[in-house]
């Protein structure tokens, strides 16, 4: 048996480490650990409300936005504030332009060189690339460039941006053609390019990237003039062509040679979703990426997602706080002992929902969504499965590779959704109505922001006293997926997505990286 550390995984965002042990090729136990204390709650204490929409997206770099919309909507609960309809379309297209930088950002960026070498992309026959991806229906690039690019960086002695990497790894696919990863690795420089300009949308929208400044409690200062609207949809409609037309396209192409990701990286089967893109009604269950919980030990179903459900155990993690509370009571009191996966060994609390491990993230929401009747999720992955050679079988989607696709696919549906939403805001400058913001005086209450960043699950609990926030917690997706042990020893998500994975060079736990990675810690 050999025990591995890997510290910290590189290509996410954040601070994390993992331990597997692995007997006869295989992963048997796994320790997932968030290594950094992040004190937030404790910094919101005392201050007024709408700061939290401030502070509390300094949680994260790459989800800011999810942060400030769930911070907002917590201290909206708290003090019965309904925003205007426009503010609702303005803050989903905000949302809409996060969630497309960070797909686009984590495939290519963050997970693709897992699956795509640029070692091997250099053995490719450019006139062979064009006709491959014209085959595959992907997005066409100057192949000869950027194999030029890479053979520049070897001759030079080093692979810049590509260094220390494990390439030439045997679990990169042996049969996946030269030309394909030539092929991804022109479309991982592109999407450098459209991450930027999903943030352009954030920035016209927001007033900045990372870290906007309009959806404050109330509704937003973003008021749309024909300009802006038509600079918005021209990039829309711009990453709307390229997820289409490469993103889709190159996932479909590459996911065939790793086919056998199907069997592993499932973890629990258990899977949350508070919901992401409000429609009128303002009620989880019927936003475009609607709430719910799955069990696929108790079937394919969906049941009715209830914040009153959570509670956080403390007992493996880095805490002194009582084990058990719910988040609206919760507290984040820091207790360092040792690193002891014995004991306790994360700075993660292990949130449960009715007392179960659940797993938060793309796949979360597009199984509860597409179990929820929404028609274009419905037809987008029944779409892909049949292109994979899996019709009918959504059940398949619950492992790493359907993590993976999941993703992806869900690209695509917010990149449709935002034209739609472009337009209708359009639609309301057009006919004079003006109104973005809702004025507000009250000071105290208790309320939930109940919400989905890109990662999953985000949930944002305030107490508002005298007009000062008394109590803060946040439940982020990486709480609830890269958890620590419950008081009970049962396994987070992503630990336990880890166990049954093959293992080919314990020294180079290549196919693990893999699944840490798919959850975008």
């Amino acid at each position: 048996m050999a025990r591995r550390v890997i510290d910290p995984l590189t290509r996410i965002e954040g601070h994390l480490r993992f331990e597997v042990e692995v007997e006869d090729g295989v992963v048997t136990d796994a320790w997932v650990s968030g290594s950094l204390y992040r004190g937030m709650e404790k910094i919101l204490l005392d201050r007024r409300p709408s700061d939290a929409f401030y502070v509390s997206q300094r949680i994260c770099g790459v989800c800011p936005i999810s942060h400030g919309h769930a911070s907002t909507m917590a201290t909206e609960d708290a003090l019965g504030i309904t925003i205007p309809n426009n503010a609702r379309i303005v803050r989903n297209l905000i949302e809409a332009a996060q969630y497309i930088h960070s797909h686009i950002l984590w495939f290519y960026t963050l997970a693709a060189l897992d699956y795509v070498d640029p070692v091997k992309a250099l053995s490719a026959d450019i006139a062979d690339t064009y006709a491959l991806a014209q085959a595959a229906g992907t997005g066409v690039s100057d192949f000869g460039a950027v194999a030029n690019r890479l053979q520049a960086f070897v001759d030079g002695g080093q692979l810049s941006i590509f260094t220390n990497g494990w390439f030439g790894h045997p679990a990169y696919a042996e049969d996946m053609p030269a030309e394909l990863h030539l092929i991804g690795v022109a479309h991982y420089l592109e999407a450098l390019e459209m991450q930027a300009r999903a943030n352009e949308i954030v920035a016209i929208m927001g007033g900045k990237f990372p870290h906007f400044m309009t959806s404050l409690p109330g509704g937003t200062t973003f008021i749309p003039t024909e300009q802006k609207l038509d600079d918005i949809l021209f990039r829309f409609l711009e990453l709307n062509e390229w997820i289409t037309n490469t993103m889709i396209p190159d996932t479909l192409a590459i996911a065939p040679f790793y086919a056998g990701a199907f069997e592993y990286g499932g973890g629990h089967g258990n899977f949350l979703s508070w919901g992401v893109f409000n429609d009128e009604s303002f009620e989880g269950v019927n936003r475009y990426m609607p709430s719910g919980v799955i069990k696929v030990a108790e079937g394919l179903t969906v049941a009715d997602a209830d914040p009153a459900n959570v509670t956080e155990d403390v007992g493996r993690a880095w805490y002194s706080s009582p084990s058990g509370l719910n988040p609206s009571v919760g507290e984040a009191d820091a207790e360092w002992t040792d690193y002891d996966t014995d004991d306790r060994y994360s700075w993660t609390k292990a949130p449960r929902y009715d007392g179960a491990p659940m797993e938060a993230g793309p796949l979360s929401r597009m199984l509860v969504a597409y179990l929820r009747g929404v028609q274009p999720v419905q037809e987008l992955v029944d779409g892909a499965l049949a292109a994979l050679g899996a019709a009918g079988r959504p059940e398949i989607l619950v492992s790493l590779l359907g993590r993976v696709a999941a993703r992806n696919l869900e690209a695509k549906i917010v990149s449709d959704w935002s034209l739609e939403w472009t337009n209708e805001l359009i639609a309301a400058v057009a006919g004079g109505d003006s109104n973005y913001f809702q004025p507000h005086s009250v000071d105290a209450g208790q309320g939930n922001g109940m919400w989905e960043a890109p990662r999953g699950a985000l949930g944002h609990h305030i107490t508002v006293e005298g007009g000062k926030i008394a109590r803060y917690q946040v439940v982020t997706p990486s709480t609830w997926d890269c958890s620590s042990r419950d008081d009970d020893g049962v396994r987070g998500p992503m630990e336990e997505a880890l166990i049954g994975t093959p293992i080919i060079d314990p020294e180079r736990p290549l196919e693990a990286c893999r699944v840490a990675r798919s959850f975008d810690p």
